[in-house]
């Protein structure tokens, strides 16, 4: 069973979270009956997937699909070492993308030959 993690936020909050186990093959080791405690903060576990975020909006807004909005869902784990991580899903790793175009809005064109791609 995954144990819990203890991070402090920037302004000192405390957030505890159900840890994942450490590939390398690391334990979570903490002092008395409490949570291990984070090396990191809380905002700066979640860093990466923020960077992630920023990212894959840039592709979906810039891109020639155009849509009125983008939603994107991660799965994120949380290590004491690592931080959030990108959690594996049903596949290689977990990120729904879901492009919207509101209705009397004109899609692109679709590529010769084929279908618009990741239109929902």
């Amino acid at each position: 069973m995954d144990g819990l993690v203890e991070f402090k936020t920037e302004d000192g909050a405390q957030v505890v979270v159900e840890a994942v186990d450490e590939e390398t093959g690391a334990r979570l080791v903490a002092r008395g009956d409490g949570p291990a405690q984070a090396a990191r903060t809380f905002e700066s576990a979640l860093e990466g997937v923020r960077a992630a975020a920023t990212s894959a909006l840039r592709v979906f807004r810039d891109g020639t699909l155009r849509p009125d909005s983008v939603e994107l869902e991660f799965g994120v784990r949380l290590s004491a070492e690592a931080g959030a991580v990108i959690a594996k899903g049903t596949a290689e790793g977990h990120l729904v993308v879901k492009l919207h175009w509101s209705p009397g809005t004109s899609a692109p064109a679709a590529p010769a030959g084929g279908e618009a791609a990741g239109r929902s």
